[in-house]
């Protein structure tokens, strides 16, 4: 096993800055591991790369007013169209939370998009709720999850939403993977598919702020939590990276800043002119820390970089610093990739064209202010693949 380096509601973005907390640290509350914790599976499974054929993308209809209040019709609206055009190139079922906001999901979206009322939902976070697919090479499928605790109860810590407000997510993963048909297990640690990458080739890398937190994983060393991450997601490397703690409700998850395109190559976006400085360091460091790094094959990563947006031109200029303005959580299809565009003219071009030149596929750039601003998560938090096997 090796280590790489050793009028509306303020409250409900995931990255506000913990300053409008009033704090500038923050005691973070911690979270259970759920009960039923099992075994990890042999290491012939493996979660395959979101570069690797899908059998379908998984998502959530966001329908609480407690989260969301009244910006919950924005996001509605952002998340039907993504949905839509996620749905022009694999099969997308989305999940509501019983049969009126399965109503409301199905005329949003339209005919293209399967919502079903039989998995409820808190909210629209499907990449850090749901079930992580793994096949073998006998064609199995199954599943593991997390532990989602509303980013180690920071949904509380940060914005006073009750713990109860996410009690639906966190048995969202086994529900899934149980109507997928593939056995389901907890790892026994805590955290979320957004707070990791995977290459499905024996490669992982994450952010030290979010796995090695005691409001996830309280008294687990580095080497225990990797030990588990490893075996659950069949891999042999891991690649520790520099992140950020308390100032966003993630603490620096690292599908915002640093992306697999498939094995051997990665994806860094060092940060623009809007984005704070903690952030700013914070790419840099992960770029010049993958710059230096092997893969569990040997290779020396060939890292790709792109540059955030200078301008946000349809935020007010208080927000801008808040915005989730990352190209990197795009969204990975069968066909295409699917991404934002910010409004910055010449970024938003090179970053469509570097995306597309590095994954050989079209790019389709949307506008999702309201859930990269508002929502402060992009269009890779809100889904989940399940992989063909």
């Amino acid at each position: 096993m090796k280590t790489e380096h050793d009028g509306e509601r303020p409250g409900i973005s995931r990255r506000t800055l913990l300053a409008r907390t009033g704090a500038a640290a923050a005691a973070l509350a911690v979270g259970p591991v759920l009960g039923g914790v099992q075994p990890a599976m042999a290491a012939s499974w493996r979660v395959p790369g979101e570069d690797e054929s899908h059998r379908r993308t998984w998502m959530a209809w966001p329908s609480s007013y407690t989260i969301w209040g009244n910006l919950l019709s924005k996001i509605q609206a952002d998340i039907a169209k993504l949905a839509k055009e996620v749905a022009k190139y694999e099969p997308v079922i989305m999940c509501a939370d019983g049969s009126s906001a399965a109503s409301q999901a199905r005329t949003a979206c339209g005919s293209t998009v399967t919502v079903i009322s039989s998995i409820p939902v808190s909210d629209c976070w499907m990449r850090d709720t749901g079930p992580l697919f793994r096949i073998d090479d006998a064609g199995g499928l199954d599943a593991f999850g997390l532990n989602f605790n509303a980013w180690g109860e920071n949904a509380t810590t940060f914005y006073g939403l009750p713990a109860s407000a996410y009690d639906k997510d966190r048995t969202v993963a086994p529900k899934v993977a149980a109507y997928g048909g593939a056995p389901f297990a907890k790892a026994s640690v805590v955290g979320e598919g957004g707070g990791i990458e995977y290459d499905g080739d024996g490669t992982l890398m994450a952010t030290e702020s979010c796995w090695l937190n005691g409001n996830r994983n309280p008294g687990k060393s580095r080497s225990q939590v990797e030990a588990e991450l490893l075996s659950r997601f069949g891999a042999s490397k891991m690649i520790w990276l520099p992140g950020v703690t308390g100032q966003d409700v993630t603490d620096g998850h690292i599908d915002g800043t640093a992306r697999y395109i498939r094995p051997g190559v990665v994806m860094v976006q060092l940060a623009g002119a809007v984005r704070p400085d903690v952030w700013t360091a914070n790419a840099q460091a992960i770029r010049d820390t993958l710059a230096a790094a092997t893969d569990a094959r040997g290779r020396r990563l060939q890292v790709l970089t792109i540059e955030g947006p200078d301008t946000l031109p349809r935020i007010q200029a208080g927000k801008r610093a808040e915005f989730l303005s990352s190209y990197m959580n795009w969204a990975v299809t069968n066909q295409a990739i699917i991404t934002t565009q910010f409004g910055d003219t010449a970024k938003d071009a090179a970053a469509k064209s570097a995306i597309a030149a590095a994954y050989g596929r079209p790019v389709v750039q949307l506008n999702l202010d309201n859930l990269y601003g508002n929502g402060g998560g992009g269009a890779h938090c809100v889904t989940m693949q399940e992989p063909n096997r």
